[in-house]
């Protein structure tokens, strides 16, 4: 008897042996590929959910869950309307800028994507609502992260783990889709990621592929750019407009192309599901020209200047930013000569155009190094040694690493200050809690504040953190510093307030005088609910405090 492994018998035999080990070397090549794409997911995956958990601290807090920005509480809030009420489209605010409410600029696909993903955490947790909204940033990022790894193994970038390396770990972008920020600019930052690469593939594929495919891309790009449109009007439209004349400048033939046709459908289609699922206009707060509104946004962080000289661009992107523009004009030369192997105009321009924007507002920050991230491998295409390439990279990656070291390993007046807002959110929750009633008993609190309280007490707020709800926050900017008390009673009044909540009255001081553009006066009020409380108005009630906050009744007289 002969065996396969027995390389003595007939020279038939051996044939057949031979035969059957060559056909099995390409199942082990796909075996090997398949173990080394889930390796390199798994890596990736860890990577991005450890950078975006990693403030966790702050968010889980005795068993609650404590959101980063104010603006998440308000979007929470409508969430839980949306809970409370399936199918709810939510084009009111009730819960800012009592009585009058505001008309936001949030619309609903991320409410229901939270509200969906707090269906699915019901069986798992009894606050499925918050802890959904705490993980649904990260969650995008990883779908993020994923669609990036298939579209750079596509594109067989030579230097793509770069591109996923900086996605992962780049502050900035961290900040977007961070655990605790259930934010628009997460799912922006996704949308606009999908839209950036499929324009990229429909171009660098344009005469190698199928009129199918080149249709599919188009899709997806139409898709894409019309549900970052819904989500946001601002910079997923201003986005879209630059790729769209930098695409009618170069090839204007091309925008109108037919596999290019069914993009253009798809788009105007979901322009045309948003418009009727939300029906209204998005505002433009870009474009305003109120002082209140002015003195407000230089109080924002997104809205703030970032200067060229500021160090805060290497935290974000790592010494490669320095040699980006050589990068660039070697990549202008090559397109020049119509390399295969270039880096798309657009993604040139767009590059140029959000650091530019990032400048003059720090929210566009998100997108640069989004952008950033995308270029990276086709801008260091030239450079032949993988060796080198690396080494650079990980030399350059010292400022985001110097960062990370930061914000994991704080000094001790910053694990104070971390300690002490941690304190402060928990006793707020406490107060806020006690407010709950069936009955609607607005309250009057420092702006920043107002979305929590709203969300924990159930009660409307006099101010809001939005640039909708200006003309609370004005009015609650005058009552702290007011030093007439009939002029703060009036306002009161005007608002049907019922509660008001005291709080550090340097920082309420300082931020409602910037605000207003005024001096503080000798004896503002806010200085008296902090200070004195023996002291207030009769109109108002000392109720109850505890180590930083103070609740007055108010009564009328």
């Amino acid at each position: 008897m002969t065996y396969p492994d027995d390389r003595s018998g007939n020279p038939g035999d051996q044939s057949k042996f031979r035969i059957a080990h060559c056909a099995s070397r390409p199942w082990d090549k796909a075996v090997i590929r398949a173990t080394l794409s889930i390796i390199e997911i798994a890596v990736l995956s860890v990577l991005i959910l450890a950078t975006r958990c990693a403030n966790y601290q702050n968010v889980f807090v005795g068993g609650n869950v404590y959101f980063t920005d104010a603006d998440c509480y308000a979007r929470m809030a409508r969430v839980r309307m949306c809970s409370e009420h399936p199918g709810l489209i939510i084009r009111h605010h009730a819960f800012e800028n009592f009585p009058t409410g505001t008309t936001p600029h949030t619309t609903a696909p991320l409410d229901y994507f939270i509200l969906a993903l707090s269906i699915f955490l019901k069986p798992f947790t009894t606050d499925a609502i918050d802890v959904a909204g705490a993980f649904i940033s990260p969650l995008l990022a990883l779908l993020g992260g994923w669609f990036l790894w298939w579209w750079s193994k596509r594109m067989k970038f030579r230097y793509r783990w770069i591109s996923l390396i900086v996605y992962a770990i780049s502050p900035i972008l961290v900040q977007g889709t961070e655990l605790g920020r259930p934010d628009h600019q997460s799912l922006l930052i996704l949308l606009v990621a999908i839209a950036i690469c499929a324009e990229w593939s429909l171009q660098a594929e344009a005469g190698s592929v199928s009129a199918t495919d080149r249709s599919r891309w188009s899709v997806v790009t139409g898709v894409a750019w019309g549900s970052a449109i819904w989500i946001s009007a601002y910079e997923s439209l201003v986005l879209f407009l630059i790729v769209l004349v930098v695409g009618a400048l170069k090839n204007p033939r091309a925008i109108a192309a037919r596999s290019r046709r069914i993009g253009w459908l798809y788009f105007v289609l979901v322009i045309a599901i948003a418009l009727l699922v939300e029906r209204r206009i998005p505002s433009f707060s870009v474009l305003y020209s109120n002082p209140v509104f002015q003195n407000w946004a230089h109080t924002i962080g997104e809205l703030a200047h970032v200067s060229p000289a500021n160090p805060i661009w290497l935290r974000w992107t790592g010494y490669l930013l320095l040699v980006a523009p050589f990068l660039i004009w070697i990549s202008t030369i090559k397109n020049r000569s119509e390399s295969e192997r270039n880096t798309p105009l657009f993604v040139l321009v767009l590059l140029v155009a959000t650091y530019a924007l990032t400048v003059w507002q720090a929210r566009w920050g998100y997108f640069f190094v989004l952008v950033f991230a995308l270029a990276l491998p086709r801008l260091l295409e030239p450079i032949k040694s993988r060796a080198a390439v690396w080494i650079a990279f990980s030399l350059s990656i010292f400022p985001i690493l110097h960062d990370w070291d930061e914000r994991l390993w704080p000094n001790e007046a910053e694990l104070a200050l971390r300690v002490e807002q941690r304190s402060e959110l928990v006793q707020l929750r406490g107060l806020a809690l006690s407010l709950r009633s069936s009955e609607i008993r607005p309250f009057l609190a420092p702006w920043w504040l107002s979305p929590s309280i709203a969300y924990w007490s159930r009660q409307p707020g006099i101010a809001g953190s939005s640039h909708e709800s200006l003309d609370g926050v004005a009015d609650s900017a005058r009552f702290f510093l007011c030093d007439d008390w009939q002029k703060a009673r009036q306002i009161l009044q005007n608002h049907q307030t019922a509660w008001v909540i005291a709080y550090d009255s340097e920082r309420v001081a300082q931020n409602s005088a910037e605000i207003l553009s005024q001096a503080t006066p000798t004896h503002p009020l806010c200085r008296v609910l902090d200070r004195t409380p023996s002291l207030v108005p009769p109109f108002l009630i000392f109720a109850a405090q505890n180590g930083t906050f103070k609740l007055y009744r108010v009564v009328a007289q």
